[in-house]
C-alpha cells in the first residue's frame, strides 16, 4: 500500500524546501504576547541566514507596509536585500495571486513557514496550502501570537490540519545535516555561534580553546 504521507519521512534538506516569511513587520512585533520579543527577532534573523546560507528558494510577504504595518523587518530585509517582500491587503496571503505565484514558481512542496502572528498569517495560509497538496514546516519559535494561550491553540490546530511543527536550529542543522560538508561547515557554526544562545557561547568556547593552545 502507497502511504500518501510517505513525503514526511524525508528531512529538509536545500533542494527540496522553499523558506516563506510572512509579516514580519514592526507593528505586528508590537502585538506579540507568546515570546519574548528580543528572542523572537533573534530567531528570525538566524531563520533568515539559515535560507540564505543554503540557497534555499525564499518568499518574503508583507501587509500594508506602506500605510499599517511598516516594512519588513531589518533582520530579514539586509540578509535578502534583493528580494522584494510581496505587500497584499489579504490577511490570508494564499488569497494573494502575487504571493500564490511566488510560492508555485519555487517548484518546491516542502514549504517552511514563519509568520506573524501564528494565529492569522501563519494558521490562514498553512491550512490552504495544506489543502492544495503541499507539505508546510511551521518555525513555532521564528512565529508568535498576541498571547501563548493564543499560539499554542493556532499550532495545535495546523498540527491536527497536518502541519509539522520546526524550530529554526532544526531547519538549519536539518540542512547542514552532516559536519564533513565543509562548504557550509563554517557558516553554520557562525549562525549557531551568533544566535543559538548558551550552545553558542560554547562554540565561541571551544573555538578560543583551540586557538590559544
Amino acid at each position: 500500500m502507497v502511504n500518501i504521507n510517505e513525503g514526511i519521512y524525508d528531512l529538509l534538506s536545500p533542494e527540496n524546501s522553499a523558506v516563506i516569511f510572512i509579516d514580519h513587520e514592526p507593528q505586528m512585533i508590537f502585538g506579540v504576547g507568546s515570546i519574548d520579543r528580543q528572542l523572537l527577532l533573534n530567531n528570525i534573523e538566524a531563520l533568515a541566514k539559515s535560507a540564505k546560507m543554503f540557497n534555499v528558494p525564499t518568499v518574503l510577504t508583507t501587509v500594508a507596509a506602506k500605510t499599517f504595518s511598516g516594512e519588513i523587518l531589518d533582520e530579514i530585509k539586509n540578509v535578502f536585500p534583493d528580494i522584494t517582500p510581496i505587500d497584499r491587503t489579504t490577511m490570508n496571503s494564499w488569497e494573494d495571486e502575487n504571493f500564490v505565484r511566488a510560492v508555485k514558481t519555487t517548484g518546491r512542496k516542502k514549504l517552511i513557514i514563519a509568520a506573524l502572528w501564528t494565529e492569522v498569517c501563519l494558521a490562514f495560509p498553512v491550512l490552504y496550502a495544506l489543502k492544495e497538496g503541499y507539505e508546510v514546516y511551521i518555525v513555532v519559535d521564528a512565529s508568535a501570537g498576541v498571547s501563548k494561550q493564543v499560539h499554542k491553540t493556532a499550532i495545535k490546530r495546523m498540527i491536527q490540519a497536518g502541519a509539522r511543527p520546526v524550530t529554526w536550529m532544526q531547519v538549519l542543522l536539518e540542512f547542514q545535516r552532516d559536519w564533513s560538508r565543509k562548504e557550509t561547515y563554517n557558516q553554520t557554526l557562525e549562525i549557531l555561534e551568533a544566535h543559538g544562545g548558551a550552545y553558542g557561547t560554547g562554540i565561541r568556547y571551544v573555538k578560543e580553546f583551540y586557538k590559544n593552545k
